[in-house]
């Protein structure tokens, strides 16, 4: 076997691994491909099994070189970590030859977030169609908000998720681990009429979020939804389902919310990862403090 031939079916194994035995998602399996495939390709003839630190290096300057920005070449080499870590698990190579291969410095940016006012102005003055297809909308702004979950977590909740009587939703967030997630009460009534409305076009399946057409939803189709309607009420650049949980947790901060109940709410691993909402609740606290302080 050539070596191309031998990359590619170990980085075949890697994805089958990422997808059947990690139960990552659709996103991130074909992220670590588009990295990886892009890795490969600037090695040419050169195996997999003989990449040096020096190699994984002098890729990362060529990206630098190209452009391309310090933020997602760390995103990059998250995944050539990850991949070299799996060689050797496997036995395929000694040693885990990106370990010692460095992040780039990145500025610190914090989380975009829609502010409160303008989150109740969406939900509150009747920017949604009064048809099927305005109800769902409604449906996903506000489980995107109220609960912060993710876009994938979202798309694989099925109608067996909700459970009307205890008022929460069940999640499975990322490596399938389960959280249970509170329910608003107008969150709850809003799901039991589409709930109605979605059983006379969607028949065929059990996820809860559908298109007009009555399939399943998917990435794009979230997206666009999300887009549209934070465009109705706010000018940021970015307005993706994940916005909205930055959202989520930001205003739940801002309110006295605990952050390890926060944690716990968004299925963070690790306190670090919930800890950057801090930063926009100090930007709040700033602000009132120049405009309040008499010595300012």
């Amino acid at each position: 076997m050539n070596n191309n031939s031998c990359n590619e079916e170990l980085l075949q194994t890697f994805l089958n691994y990422l997808e059947f035995e990690k139960k990552s998602s659709k996103h991130t399996v074909i992220s670590y491909q588009n990295d990886l495939s892009h890795f490969v390709r600037y090695l040419g003839e050169k195996s997999l099994l003989n990449v040096d630190a020096k190699d994984i290096r002098g890729w990362i300057s060529t990206l630098s070189e190209e452009g391309i920005a310090s933020r997602s070449i760390n995103r990059k080499i998250v995944a050539i970590r990850s991949f070299f870590y799996f060689l050797q698990r496997e036995g395929k190579l000694q040693n885990n030859v990106a370990r010692k291969v460095h992040a780039l410095k990145t500025k610190k940016r914090l989380p975009n977030f829609v502010e409160e006012e303008k989150m109740n102005i969406l939900l509150d003055e009747n920017i949604f169609a009064k048809d099927f297809s305005g109800l769902r909308d409604r449906v996903v702004i506000e489980l995107l908000y109220t609960t912060g979950v993710r876009r994938a977590e979202l798309l694989t909740l099925e109608l067996s998720s909700i459970d009307f009587s205890e008022g929460t939703i069940k999640v499975f967030g990322k490596r399938s681990k389960e959280r249970i997630i509170p329910m608003l009460p107008e969150c709850s009534s809003l799901l039991k009429e589409y709930i109605q409305e979605r059983g006379k076009i969607a028949k065929g399946n059990t996820c809860l979020i559908v298109t007009d057409k009555g399939s399943k939803a998917y990435d794009r189709f979230l997206y666009r939804i999300v887009h549209k309607y934070l465009g109705e009420v706010t000018t940021l650049n970015k307005r993706s389902p994940h916005v909205l949980r930055h959202t989520f947790a930001t205003h739940l901060l801002n309110n006295g919310a605990d952050i390890n109940d926060i944690k716990e709410l968004l299925g963070h691993a690790s306190l670090a990862a919930t800890q950057v909402y801090t930063h926009n609740s100090f930007e709040k606290l700033k602000k009132v403090y120049k405009q309040s302080h008499p010595r300012n």
